[in-house]
């Protein structure tokens, strides 16, 4: 009797709030579908700046304008986080053009952080294939003022099945499958060799004499991606390198077999900006009532690449989270725990923009090889960097979701192996179950924002999303623009993860974490290594 009356007000005190949260996820909904403004979010981002390569003149308007909007919406503690980046690089202008044996404008993009022609360069090709450095061998003595197509030339690569795809039940069932985790450092240490490669072909073209180089476009369909890595300020290659549509580099290779060279005129108008070499993420909250009882948070990558307007990578993921703070700012939600919302920079290069900010508030790692600080290297390293020490901060953040998957509809969440989250995970997507949204699946996915957290051990996920086209033709391409969003996905996004942050930042419960990761053994310590491979 003693126990009943002990509880009867706590019972009474829970149905309000019960009430309240069931409450706020119907404004949510309402808010979200009937009065969305994540279009024309989405919008602005592509069609009035476009292309946000990291460290750009367009990547620094979206970080002011980005910031501004969260102001203006009423976010607290809006602020820029610095990291080290390097160079800024953008596109003035360019072209490419076949002058003899006949002309023809060719479809082709400068390869991003390589250097201007200063003027028109002409001069004619040399298809010479180079994968590895053992075949420097073949092409010495031949290349000088030459430029060189350094791509295997192939022949046609037809799709097979259609480039626009919704997922089926049966295809989200299949990624629930428990993936146990490689260690393979020798496969690693492959990987190494092979990214170094580009700074090794650059400079033995320079030192045959050439005087420019391009790469075949890895899509058909004309469509281009201009994707470069050399962006550190000592990195920058000497020669200036275009990437050339599928077609057009084939038809190029076809005329160097069977006849004179081709000659061809590039004139590669691109610009460096070295006034700050750091790059910036966009941090923003709505203030949590109870400061003891951490946060919770969602991110997405502003950078782009240029060859489109980074409409579906990512201005869509970006747009989702700056309108699901908008909606939830919108509504006077007073949330126990502070919710906060990021915007990376530097994603496409190694999602360095996410790695600062587990490096300056979550944890650090051991340091790796200083040759590799700065470049590429350094996402496929992070994992492997040991001990991990966590800092204050560590045990704040709660739960976080991340959006990079083109504009599709969410379907979801990745469990990245966590089984004792998936519970909670579905009891908090339920509500969105009747939208395709109440999936979660225990496969681990990767190459995003989610990603480092995941290695330390902080509960960090990504949605499952329709694939649409993205991985077909838009991701990275000279299409990536806002004729392919959704708006109805997009709205359905934004909801879905409002709703997500709402409970997340509510619930009396908090996501299981993973075990702090340690040094892991090889996977298979009896595997002899391929000579072939190296």
């Amino acid at each position: 009797m003693r126990h009943s009356i002990i509880l009867l007000p706590l019972l009474c005190l829970a149905a309000p709030v019960a009430a309240q949260q069931a409450d706020d996820l119907n404004r949510v909904i309402d808010e979200g579908l009937n009065h969305s403004q994540v279009m024309q979010i989405a919008q602005h981002l592509t069609d009035d700046i476009g292309g946000r390569m990291t460290n750009s003149p367009q990547m620094r308007q979206a970080e002011a304008w980005t910031a501004d909007q969260f102001r203006q919406w009423g976010l607290s503690n809006v602020r820029k986080q610095g990291f080290r980046f390097g160079r800024g690089w953008w596109i003035a202008g360019s072209s490419v053009k076949m002058i003899s044996p006949r002309p023809i404008q060719l479809t082709a993009i400068p390869i991003a952080w390589t250097p201007p022609t200063n003027g028109v360069l002409s001069a004619p090709i040399i298809v010479a294939p180079m994968k590895k450095e053992r075949d420097f061998d073949a092409w010495r003595g031949k290349l000088a003022g030459k430029i060189v197509l350094v791509s295997l030339p192939g022949t046609g690569d037809e799709p097979n099945e259609a480039a626009f795809q919704r997922l089926k039940g049966e295809d989200i069932e299949k990624l629930d499958k428990f993936e146990q985790p490689k260690n393979d450092p020798a496969s690693l240490e492959r990987l190494m060799k092979r990214l170094s490669f580009t700074r090794k072909l650059e400079a033995f073209l320079k030192a045959e004499g050439a005087v420019g180089w391009a790469r075949q476009s890895y899509r058909d369909g004309k469509l281009l991606h201009g994707e470069g890595y050399d962006f550190g300020v000592s990195d920058t290659p000497a020669l200036p390198g275009v990437e050339i549509a599928a077609e057009d580099y084939r038809r190029l290779a076809r005329l160097a077999k069977t006849g004179p060279a081709p000659v061809l005129e590039i004139n590669s108008d691109v610009r460096f900006d070295d006034s700050d070499v750091n790059a910036y993420n966009i941090l923003a909250d709505i203030p949590g009532s109870d400061p003891k009882a951490g946060y919770v948070m969602a991110g997405a990558h502003l950078d782009s690449w240029v060859a489109g307007d980074g409409a579906a990578d990512n201005g869509a993921g970006s747009a989702m989270i700056m309108e699901a703070a908008r909606i939830l700012k919108s509504l006077g939600i007073k949330p126990k725990r502070t919710i906060r919302f990021a915007l990376w920079s530097g994603e496409e290069q190694g999602l360095f923009g996410s790695m600062a900010y587990v490096d300056e508030y979550l944890a650090t790692r051991a340091p790796g090889p200083k040759e590799e600080e700065g470049r590429e290297e350094m996402y496929f390293r992070y994992k492997t960097r040991f001990p991990i020490t966590p800092k204050p901060g560590y045990a704040d953040l709660k739960a976080y979701f991340n959006i990079d998957n083109g504009s599709g509809k969410l379907r979801g969440l990745y469990a990245e192996r966590n089984v004792a989250a998936v519970s909670l995970l579905r009891e908090w997507l339920s509500p969105f179950a009747s939208m395709g949204a109440g999936n979660v699946v225990s496969q681990p996915t990767g190459g995003t924002d989610h990603e480092y957290m995941q290695t330390i051990g902080v509960p960090g996920y990504q949605f499952i999303q329709d694939p649409l086209d993205y991985e077909s033709r838009v991701h990275h391409s000279g299409i990536d623009t806002f004729d392919h969003l959704k708006a109805e996905d997009m709205r359905q996004g934004a909801v879905v993860l409002a709703g997500m942050l709402l409970q997340a930042a509510n619930s009396d419960k908090t996501l299981p974490r993973m075990p702090l990761p340690t040094q892991p053994a090889v996977s298979d310590p009896f595997k002899y290594e391929d000579p072939a491979l190296d």
